[in-house]
């Protein structure tokens, strides 16, 4: 077992080799640009561009021509949610916006400079477990509601939410949705029509893919999506998102799609079995840990824990040889505890000492037991050092 142990597959994951060969042609022998449709060059690289289109689109239940590519899963929200609440709001639709009260960062600050412009944004609280109830959503919902977005996995805690039942409800008073789904595919199932979405991010870093890419489904049947653009210029990707195509990144995402997908139902049960065997390993180890998310309902390779009387900043630079986070590497800089933990009903202090261990593809057996030991006696030197009780 080598030094460090890598356990944060939530904030980046190392580029599959898979990835990485298939992407390298692309550097030199297939550089060319897809929009230089007159020369061979072009049309080979537009070919790359549309088969990865075609692999992105089969891993979520998608057609092709619903997937706009993007440089993350940032630019992907940004375009979903300004996108959609400017054009419907242009078409007379209403100018209301709901939400749930533990988005990621790149979800809650589009919505709060669409508050700034006029919209009105509502925040639905979630219940300890981080799951939204639909029927209190539902509450939120009115007329002049254009636009509800939740994400379908929490990037902290890992709590799956019922999204299929939440478009069920926006549909009814003709809303959009819209999930991030960043954290959820490779993972889990992921298809939009079984969840009744109109827009879903995604971005390639969070499953063995290269950064720098994503993607955005957007719905055309039974009804037909259209979103004022974010980025203006050459027409690309439709016109919604104008730049000359990133075919490596592309390419790349189109495979790690394909490899997620296929791997997946192996994968999945694999890294339940040792996210159970941590869990289980620090609750014997350490006195009153509390376990947050929903233990019925939670993505495979998450456990987020709090540690009461330890300091999370102090355990994590305790853990030089382990690689983890507080939660998310979003907001790792920011004091005080996460607004997820908020959400949920930590305090500050129960939320600063809260741990985030995300498991991947390369996780083992021997890591995982080298990580209860080594934060099982790292915990019980700083609770000895500690003047709380």
């Amino acid at each position: 077992m080598d030094l460090p142990i890598y356990l944060d597959y939530h904030a980046t994951t190392p580029c599959d080799p898979r990835v990485v060969e298939a992407m390298l042609p692309c550097f030199r022998e297939a550089f060319g640009n897809p929009s230089s449709r007159a020369h061979a060059f072009g049309r080979a690289a537009e070919e790359l561009v549309e088969t990865a289109r075609e692999k992105v689109a089969r891993t979520i239940g998608a057609k092709p021509a619903e997937i706009v590519f993007t440089s993350c899963a940032t630019e992907s929200n940004n375009m979903a949610l300004c996108g959609a609440a400017r054009a419907r709001r242009a078409a007379g639709a209403g100018d209301g916006i709901v939400t749930s009260a533990i988005e990621h960062k790149s979800v809650v600050e589009p919505l709060r400079a669409l508050e700034e412009s006029g919209f009105r944004v509502t925040w639905v609280e979630v219940d300890s477990r981080g799951r939204v109830d639909p029927d209190r959503l539902a509450e939120a919902l009115d007329e002049d509601t254009v636009l509800v977005s939740v994400m379908l996995a929490n990037n902290e805690i890992g709590t799956i939410q019922p999204v299929a039942e939440i478009a069920e409800r926006a549909h009814a008073v003709g809303a959009w949705v819209h999930t991030d789904a960043v954290q959820a595919v490779g993972k889990i199932a992921v298809d939009v029509d079984e969840l009744g979405v109109d827009l879903l991010s995604l971005s390639g870093h969070k499953f063995y893919g290269p950064k720098g890419v994503g993607a955005l489904y957007v719905r055309r049947r039974p009804r037909r999506v259209e979103l004022d653009p974010v980025l203006c210029g050459g027409g690309q990707e439709r016109g919604l998102r104008s730049g000359t195509h990133n075919v490596p990144g592309i390419v790349g995402l189109g495979v790690a799609c394909e490899l997620a997908e296929a791997e997946r139902e192996t994968e999945a049960p694999r890294l339940t079995a040792l996210r159970d065997r941590l869990e289980a390993g620090l609750r014997a180890s350490i006195e009153g840990i509390v376990v947050n998310g929903d233990p019925d309902g939670r993505l495979p390779n998450n456990l987020s824990v709090s540690i009461p009387y330890v300091d999370g900043e102090a355990l994590l630079l305790s853990l030089e040889d382990i690689a983890v986070s507080s939660g998310s590497a979003c907001r790792s800089s920011a004091p005080g505890a996460s607004h997820v933990l908020k959400a949920i009903g930590h305090d500050d202090d129960l939320g600063k000492s809260t741990v985030r261990f995300g498991l991947g593809r390369w996780t083992t057996d021997e890591e995982i037991d080298y990580a209860i030991r080594r934060v099982g006696e790292t915990v019980a030197r700083l609770r000895a050092m500690s003047a709380l009780p």
